[in-house]
């Protein structure tokens, strides 16, 4: 590198410790309104940064990268997931690609055993009643849930983040299931107490609530389709704080309408912030703005990795972080 400093491109408002601490290492040029880039923004600071530091909000699709130009480097996620990247065009344009694993990974499986909770046990039902105030006092049979213990969970997606809600729902007394595209060392099965299913299809069948815990890839595009989502029993909930595009919403808005789904705990949408309108309007769902790593620790975490990642390549090293097409 020489001896000027990195320029890098910040896309959002980070928290204020991260933005300090990349101010006094980099050239940064920070977000002072937290707005969402338009692709000509992000063009432009492509072309006028060494470091690009996106978030999941940022779509780098291949005509993007196209236009980078030739001094952009580094594109250093802000997020775990890199679905938003194009990273095999990224790589052959000579830029590299790197991520925050592994930081958000409690905050998120809290959050999916949260959901659990709030729909099985019809939190927001109750507060609404509060919030109205029309309560007039307990009831035997008011609001009645159910109890998450002693119920079968399949995870779907078994890695850093299902692995840590399968310790969480034990705890809970939960009979812990799980499909995977690889199944994991028996050592990892035993000390999880969870049961692997080769097909997807037979462990839906047989699930009280399933939980969406795996990335968003082409092979994972609605892996919850209508037909899959018939599978489930109609006493079943199903819980996503992965990525949307992993269940069919209309197909899951039909069903839960339909009552041949008893519940749904979502943090992310298939279409970003654009949700059906009809999912909003259902009492047994429970709709989330995409909080599942919101916690101030796990945020100022994430940014202490992504400035880890800049520093190492800026040193002249790969980034420890550093994303390979072969992992996607």
């Amino acid at each position: 590198m020489s001896a000027e400093r990195t320029s890098v491109v910040v896309t959002r408002r980070l928290p204020e410790p991260v933005e300090k601490r990349l101010a006094e290492l980099f050239d940064v040029t920070l977000s002072t309104d937290d707005r969402k880039m338009t692709r000509q923004e992000l063009v432009a600071a492509m072309k006028s940064a060494d470091v690009l530091v996106p978030t999941v909000t940022d779509t780098l699709d291949q005509s993007m990268l196209s236009q980078a130009g030739d001094r952009l480097k580094l594109i250093a996620n802000y997020g775990a997931g890199v679905d938003h990247i194009d990273v095999h065009t990224a790589r052959q344009r000579g830029i590299l690609v790197a991520n925050t694993p592994g930081v958000v990974t409690d905050d998120t499986a809290d959050m999916t055993i949260a959901l659990m909770l709030a729909v099985t046990r019809r939190i927001p039902e109750g507060l609404a009643v509060m919030q109205s105030g029309r309560w007039e006092g307990w009831s035997p049979t008011a609001l009645l849930g159910g109890r998450i213990g002693g119920r079968r969970l399949g995870i779907l997606g078994m890695g850093r983040i299902g692995q840590a809600v399968a310790r969480r729902a034990s705890v809970f007394g939960m009979q812990v299931h799980y499909h995977n595209r690889r199944r994991l060392h028996p050592e990892i099965e035993e000390e999880l107490g969870a049961t692997y299913w080769e097909s997807l299809d037979q462990m839906v069948r047989r699930m009280d609530v399933i939980s969406i815990n795996c990335p968003h890839t082409p092979s994972t595009f609605h892996l919850m389709n209508a037909r899959r989502l018939k599978l489930m029993k109609p006493d079943a909930v199903i819980v996503n704080t992965s990525r949307g595009e992993v269940i069919d919403e209309n197909a899951l808005t039909r069903m839960l309408r339909a009552g041949e789904i008893a519940g749904a705990g979502l943090d992310v949408f298939e279409h970003g912030h654009e949700i059906n309108p009809r999912l909003r309007e259902l009492p047994n769902v429970v709709l989330l703005p995409h909080m599942g790593s919101a916690t101030v620790e796990g945020r100022i975490e994430m940014g202490e990795k992504v400035i880890i990642n800049i520093k190492t390549f800026d040193d002249g090293h790969r980034p420890p972080d550093l994303v390979l097409p072969g992992m996607l």
